[in-house]
Protein backbone atom coordinates (compact mmCIF):
# COMPACT_ATOMS: atom_id res chain seq x y z
CA UNK A 1 0.00 0.00 0.00
CA UNK A 2 1.55 3.33 -0.95
CA UNK A 3 1.42 6.18 1.54
CA UNK A 4 -1.21 8.28 -0.17
CA UNK A 5 -3.67 10.44 1.72
CA UNK A 6 -7.32 9.65 1.33
CA UNK A 7 -8.09 12.01 -1.54
CA UNK A 8 -11.13 14.23 -1.17
CA UNK A 9 -11.97 13.47 2.47
CA UNK A 10 -11.34 17.05 3.56
CA UNK A 11 -13.80 18.46 1.05
CA UNK A 12 -16.25 15.61 1.32
CA UNK A 13 -16.64 15.83 5.10
CA UNK A 14 -16.24 19.72 5.30
CA UNK A 15 -12.28 17.36 6.72
CA UNK A 16 0.39 4.14 21.86
CA UNK A 17 -2.61 -3.24 17.50
CA UNK A 18 -6.09 -4.24 15.36
CA UNK A 19 -4.45 -7.25 13.88
CA UNK A 20 -4.80 -9.64 10.98
CA UNK A 21 -5.12 -13.39 11.43
CA UNK A 22 -1.96 -15.37 10.88
CA UNK A 23 -0.95 -19.01 11.34
CA UNK A 24 1.27 -19.66 14.34
CA UNK A 25 3.31 -22.31 16.11
CA UNK A 26 4.07 -22.62 19.82
CA UNK A 27 7.77 -23.11 20.53
CA UNK A 28 9.82 -23.16 23.71
CA UNK A 29 10.45 -19.46 23.19
CA UNK A 30 6.77 -18.57 23.04
CA UNK A 31 4.46 -17.84 20.14
CA UNK A 32 5.93 -17.48 16.66
CA UNK A 33 4.16 -16.68 13.40
CA UNK A 34 4.64 -18.96 10.40
CA UNK A 35 3.36 -19.10 6.84
CA UNK A 36 0.84 -21.58 5.43
CA UNK A 37 1.22 -22.84 1.86
CA UNK A 38 -2.32 -24.18 1.30
CA UNK A 39 -4.80 -21.96 3.12
CA UNK A 40 -5.78 -18.81 1.24
CA UNK A 41 -7.30 -15.68 2.73
CA UNK A 42 -10.02 -15.40 0.10
CA UNK A 43 -11.42 -12.20 1.57
CA UNK A 44 -11.22 -9.85 4.50
CA UNK A 45 -13.83 -7.25 5.42
CA UNK A 46 -12.50 -4.86 8.05
CA UNK A 47 -14.65 -2.31 9.90
CA UNK A 48 -12.94 0.26 12.12
CA UNK A 49 -14.43 2.81 14.50
CA UNK A 50 -13.41 4.18 17.89
CA UNK A 51 -15.94 1.84 19.52
CA UNK A 52 -15.43 -1.43 17.67
CA UNK A 53 -13.19 -3.39 15.34
CA UNK A 54 -15.03 -6.05 13.33
CA UNK A 55 -13.27 -8.40 10.92
CA UNK A 56 -14.91 -11.00 8.67
CA UNK A 57 -12.55 -13.47 6.95
CA UNK A 58 -13.16 -16.12 4.32
CA UNK A 59 -10.39 -18.77 4.37
CA UNK A 60 -10.14 -21.42 1.64
CA UNK A 61 -8.08 -24.60 1.91
CA UNK A 62 -6.66 -25.27 -1.57
CA UNK A 63 -4.73 -28.30 -0.35
CA UNK A 64 -5.65 -31.97 -0.78
CA UNK A 65 -6.00 -32.64 2.96
CA UNK A 66 -7.89 -31.18 5.89
CA UNK A 67 -5.68 -29.00 8.04
CA UNK A 68 -5.83 -28.20 11.74
CA UNK A 69 -4.01 -24.90 12.17
CA UNK A 70 -3.09 -22.86 15.21
CA UNK A 71 -4.47 -19.43 14.31
CA UNK A 72 -3.06 -16.33 16.01
CA UNK A 73 -4.47 -12.84 16.27
CA UNK A 74 -1.94 -10.28 17.61
CA UNK A 75 -3.30 -7.21 19.36
CA UNK A 76 -1.75 -3.73 19.40
CA UNK A 77 0.78 -2.98 22.12
CA UNK A 78 -0.45 -1.23 25.24
CA UNK A 79 2.06 1.41 26.34
CA UNK A 80 1.07 3.39 29.45
CA UNK A 81 1.55 7.14 28.97
CA UNK A 82 1.24 8.93 32.30
CA UNK A 83 0.97 12.42 30.82
CA UNK A 84 -1.08 11.63 27.71
CA UNK A 85 -4.90 11.28 27.61
CA UNK A 86 -4.95 7.88 25.91
CA UNK A 87 -8.22 5.95 25.97
CA UNK A 88 -7.33 2.31 26.68
CA UNK A 89 -9.67 -0.69 26.40
CA UNK A 90 -11.53 -1.30 29.63
CA UNK A 91 -12.29 -5.03 29.54
CA UNK A 92 -11.27 -7.43 32.32
CA UNK A 93 -7.57 -8.19 32.75
CA UNK A 94 -8.01 -11.67 31.24
CA UNK A 95 -9.73 -10.25 28.13
CA UNK A 96 -8.71 -6.59 28.04
CA UNK A 97 -9.97 -6.02 24.47
CA UNK A 98 -13.29 -7.85 24.99
CA UNK A 99 -12.16 -10.10 22.15
CA UNK A 100 -14.74 -12.48 20.64
CA UNK A 101 -14.45 -14.79 17.66
CA UNK A 102 -16.58 -17.31 15.77
CA UNK A 103 -15.71 -20.04 13.27
CA UNK A 104 -18.54 -20.71 10.79
CA UNK A 105 -20.93 -19.14 13.28
CA UNK A 106 -19.77 -21.13 16.31
CA UNK A 107 -18.13 -19.29 19.23
CA UNK A 108 -14.43 -20.04 19.67
CA UNK A 109 -12.69 -20.18 23.04
CA UNK A 110 -9.41 -18.39 22.27
CA UNK A 111 -6.32 -18.65 24.47
CA UNK A 112 -4.64 -15.42 25.52
CA UNK A 113 -0.83 -15.17 25.52
CA UNK A 114 0.57 -12.18 27.37
CA UNK A 115 4.04 -10.65 27.48
CA UNK A 116 5.57 -7.62 29.16
CA UNK A 117 8.57 -5.76 27.72
CA UNK A 118 10.77 -2.89 28.90
CA UNK A 119 13.49 -1.42 26.68
CA UNK A 120 12.94 -4.31 24.27
CA UNK A 121 13.58 -7.02 26.89
CA UNK A 122 10.93 -9.59 27.86
CA UNK A 123 10.27 -9.15 31.60
CA UNK A 124 7.15 -11.31 31.80
CA UNK A 125 8.80 -13.97 33.95
CA UNK A 126 10.07 -11.39 36.45
CA UNK A 127 6.65 -9.80 36.96
CA UNK A 128 5.04 -13.22 37.35
CA UNK A 129 7.67 -14.20 39.94
CA UNK A 130 6.92 -11.02 41.88
CA UNK A 131 3.18 -11.63 41.63
CA UNK A 132 2.61 -8.31 39.87
CA UNK A 133 -0.16 -7.69 37.31
CA UNK A 134 0.92 -7.81 33.67
CA UNK A 135 -1.59 -5.27 32.37
CA UNK A 136 0.12 -1.95 33.19
CA UNK A 137 -2.96 0.24 32.82
CA UNK A 138 -5.05 -1.62 35.39
CA UNK A 139 -5.92 -0.25 38.82
CA UNK A 140 -4.37 -3.38 40.30
CA UNK A 141 -1.04 -2.64 38.63
CA UNK A 142 -1.06 0.96 39.88
CA UNK A 143 -1.89 -0.15 43.42
CA UNK A 144 0.79 -2.85 43.33
CA UNK A 145 3.40 -0.35 42.11
CA UNK A 146 2.54 2.03 44.96
CA UNK A 147 2.90 -0.77 47.53
CA UNK A 148 6.33 -2.06 46.46
CA UNK A 149 9.11 -2.32 48.98
CA UNK A 150 12.16 -0.17 48.30
CA UNK A 151 14.40 -3.01 47.06
CA UNK A 152 11.84 -4.32 44.56
CA UNK A 153 10.92 -0.80 43.45
CA UNK A 154 14.57 0.06 42.76
CA UNK A 155 14.97 -3.17 40.79
CA UNK A 156 11.95 -2.39 38.62
CA UNK A 157 13.13 1.19 38.12
CA UNK A 158 16.51 -0.15 37.01
CA UNK A 159 14.82 -2.38 34.41
CA UNK A 160 12.57 0.42 33.17
CA UNK A 161 9.40 -1.23 34.46
CA UNK A 162 8.38 1.79 36.56
CA UNK A 163 8.13 5.52 35.94
CA UNK A 164 8.77 7.97 38.82
CA UNK A 165 6.41 10.92 39.10
CA UNK A 166 6.64 13.64 41.75
CA UNK A 167 3.54 15.70 42.55
CA UNK A 168 1.41 17.06 45.38
CA UNK A 169 -1.76 15.23 46.43
CA UNK A 170 -2.42 17.49 49.42
CA UNK A 171 0.49 16.57 51.68
CA UNK A 172 3.32 18.28 49.85
CA UNK A 173 5.45 17.06 46.95
CA UNK A 174 5.80 13.29 47.03
CA UNK A 175 7.29 10.72 44.68
CA UNK A 176 4.91 8.23 43.09
CA UNK A 177 5.58 5.29 40.78
CA UNK A 178 3.60 4.02 37.81
CA UNK A 179 3.91 0.88 35.64
CA UNK A 180 5.95 1.67 32.52
CA UNK A 181 6.17 -1.66 30.70
CA UNK A 182 4.77 -2.43 27.25
CA UNK A 183 2.02 -5.05 27.25
CA UNK A 184 1.77 -7.40 24.28
CA UNK A 185 -1.10 -9.83 23.74
CA UNK A 186 -1.98 -12.48 21.17
CA UNK A 187 -5.10 -14.65 21.04
CA UNK A 188 -4.79 -18.16 19.57
CA UNK A 189 -7.06 -21.12 18.84
CA UNK A 190 -7.07 -24.33 16.82
CA UNK A 191 -9.12 -24.16 13.61
CA UNK A 192 -10.02 -26.95 11.19
CA UNK A 193 -9.85 -26.04 7.49
CA UNK A 194 -11.46 -28.83 5.40
CA UNK A 195 -9.81 -29.53 2.06
CA UNK A 196 -11.41 -27.67 -0.84
CA UNK A 197 -13.78 -25.73 1.41
CA UNK A 198 -14.13 -22.16 2.65
CA UNK A 199 -14.70 -21.28 6.30
CA UNK A 200 -15.74 -17.96 7.82
CA UNK A 201 -13.98 -16.42 10.81
CA UNK A 202 -15.39 -13.30 12.52
CA UNK A 203 -13.67 -11.24 15.20
CA UNK A 204 -15.04 -8.33 17.20
CA UNK A 205 -13.20 -6.40 19.88
CA UNK A 206 -12.76 -2.99 21.46
CA UNK A 207 -9.83 -1.02 20.04
CA UNK A 208 -7.17 0.76 22.03
CA UNK A 209 -7.71 4.41 21.08
CA UNK A 210 -4.98 6.97 21.68
CA UNK A 211 -5.51 10.68 21.44
CA UNK A 212 -4.98 14.25 22.56
CA UNK A 213 -7.19 16.98 23.98
CA UNK A 214 -6.34 19.23 21.04
CA UNK A 215 -4.73 19.14 17.61
CA UNK A 216 -1.02 18.47 18.04
CA UNK A 217 0.29 18.31 14.46
CA UNK A 218 0.07 22.04 13.61
CA UNK A 219 2.81 23.03 16.03
CA UNK A 220 6.37 23.96 15.09
CA UNK A 221 9.15 21.38 15.08
CA UNK A 222 11.25 21.20 18.24
CA UNK A 223 14.18 19.11 19.52
CA UNK A 224 14.48 17.34 16.16
CA UNK A 225 10.78 16.38 16.32
CA UNK A 226 8.47 17.60 13.58
CA UNK A 227 4.82 16.71 14.34
CA UNK A 228 3.65 17.64 10.85
CA UNK A 229 6.17 15.27 9.29
CA UNK A 230 5.27 12.44 11.67
CA UNK A 231 1.55 12.78 10.94
CA UNK A 232 2.20 12.97 7.19
CA UNK A 233 4.11 9.70 7.34
CA UNK A 234 1.75 7.93 9.72
CA UNK A 235 -1.67 9.23 8.62
CA UNK A 236 -0.91 10.78 5.19
CA UNK A 237 -2.06 14.24 6.29
CA UNK A 238 -1.03 16.35 3.30
CA UNK A 239 -1.02 20.13 2.94
CA UNK A 240 -4.65 20.36 1.83
CA UNK A 241 -5.72 18.52 4.98
CA UNK A 242 -3.55 20.77 7.17
CA UNK A 243 -4.87 23.90 5.46
CA UNK A 244 -8.44 22.82 6.09
CA UNK A 245 -7.74 22.29 9.79
CA UNK A 246 -5.92 25.66 10.05
CA UNK A 247 -9.06 27.40 8.77
CA UNK A 248 -10.90 26.21 11.89
CA UNK A 249 -8.42 27.78 14.34
CA UNK A 250 -10.11 30.09 16.85
CA UNK A 251 -6.78 31.91 17.22
CA UNK A 252 -4.65 31.89 14.01
CA UNK A 253 -1.50 32.12 16.16
CA UNK A 254 -2.41 29.21 18.44
CA UNK A 255 -2.20 25.76 16.77
CA UNK A 256 -4.00 24.23 19.77
CA UNK A 257 -7.09 26.38 19.24
CA UNK A 258 -8.55 24.10 16.55
CA UNK A 259 -11.97 22.87 17.72
CA UNK A 260 -11.00 19.18 17.69
CA UNK A 261 -9.63 16.38 19.80
CA UNK A 262 -7.62 13.59 18.20
CA UNK A 263 -8.29 9.85 18.19
CA UNK A 264 -5.69 7.39 16.90
CA UNK A 265 -6.43 3.79 15.93
CA UNK A 266 -3.88 1.27 14.64
CA UNK A 267 -4.50 -2.10 13.00
CA UNK A 268 -1.92 -4.78 12.20
CA UNK A 269 -2.33 -5.65 8.51
CA UNK A 270 0.98 -7.20 7.48
CA UNK A 271 0.37 -10.61 9.07
CA UNK A 272 -2.24 -11.15 6.35
CA UNK A 273 0.68 -12.01 4.04
CA UNK A 274 1.41 -15.21 6.03
CA UNK A 275 -1.26 -17.18 4.20
CA UNK A 276 -0.99 -18.90 0.81
CA UNK A 277 -0.28 -16.48 -2.02
CA UNK A 278 1.11 -13.99 0.51
CA UNK A 279 -1.87 -11.73 0.14
CA UNK A 280 -5.64 -11.23 0.41
CA UNK A 281 -7.68 -12.05 -2.69
CA UNK A 282 -10.32 -9.44 -1.85
CA UNK A 283 -9.87 -6.81 0.83
CA UNK A 284 -12.58 -4.34 1.89
CA UNK A 285 -11.96 -1.64 4.48
CA UNK A 286 -14.68 0.54 5.99
CA UNK A 287 -13.76 3.32 8.41
CA UNK A 288 -16.41 5.15 10.41
CA UNK A 289 -15.35 8.58 11.71
CA UNK A 290 -18.29 8.62 14.13
CA UNK A 291 -19.90 12.00 13.43
CA UNK A 292 -20.47 13.92 10.17
CA UNK A 293 -18.63 16.91 11.68
CA UNK A 294 -15.50 14.88 12.44
CA UNK A 295 -12.51 14.70 10.10
CA UNK A 296 -10.52 11.59 9.17
CA UNK A 297 -7.22 10.83 7.46
CA UNK A 298 -5.37 7.58 6.76
CA UNK A 299 -3.12 6.13 4.08
CA UNK A 300 -4.97 4.39 1.27
CA UNK A 301 -5.80 4.31 -2.42
CA UNK A 302 -9.15 4.50 -4.19
CA UNK A 303 -11.07 5.50 -1.07
CA UNK A 304 -14.70 6.54 -1.56
CA UNK A 305 -17.28 8.02 0.77
CA UNK A 306 -20.21 5.59 1.18
CA UNK A 307 -22.17 7.28 3.97
CA UNK A 308 -22.34 10.40 6.14
CA UNK A 309 -19.53 9.04 8.35
CA UNK A 310 -18.13 6.03 6.48
CA UNK A 311 -15.37 5.58 3.90
CA UNK A 312 -14.56 2.47 1.88
CA UNK A 313 -11.47 1.04 0.19
CA UNK A 314 -11.65 -2.18 -1.86
CA UNK A 315 -8.59 -4.01 -3.19
CA UNK A 316 -8.13 -7.18 -5.21
CA UNK A 317 -5.07 -9.38 -4.59
CA UNK A 318 -3.99 -7.06 -1.79
CA UNK A 319 -0.48 -7.45 -0.36
CA UNK A 320 -0.34 -5.54 2.95
CA UNK A 321 3.10 -3.93 3.24
CA UNK A 322 2.49 -1.65 6.22
CA UNK A 323 0.16 -1.33 9.17
CA UNK A 324 -2.99 0.77 9.05
CA UNK A 325 -3.11 3.95 11.15
CA UNK A 326 -6.24 6.08 11.35
CA UNK A 327 -6.51 9.68 12.57
CA UNK A 328 -9.95 10.96 13.54
CA UNK A 329 -10.45 14.60 14.52
CA UNK A 330 -13.49 14.83 16.79
CA UNK A 331 -15.17 18.21 16.52
CA UNK A 332 -15.98 19.69 19.93
CA UNK A 333 -19.75 20.02 20.54
CA UNK A 334 -19.61 23.77 21.24
CA UNK A 335 -17.98 24.43 17.83
CA UNK A 336 -20.53 22.69 15.59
Amino acid sequence: MRSLRVVGLLLATMLPALGNDTSAVLTTGGLEFVTNADIVMASEELFISVDEIRVVYQFRNDGAKDQSVLVAFPMPDIVPLVYSPVAFPTGPDDNLFDFRTTLDGRPVDATLYEYVFAHGVDRTKLLRQLGLPLVPISEAASAASAALDEETRDKLLHYGLLTPDKYDVGQGMEMHYWPACTYKATYTWEALFPAGQTVEVIHTYTPSVGGTVGVSFLGEAYDDYDPAREYAERYCTDESFLSGVRKTLRDPNDPWSAPFTESWISYILTTGSNWAGNGIERFRLVIDKGDPNNLVSFCGEGVTKIGPTTFEMVKENFWPEQELNVLILNRMPDSQ
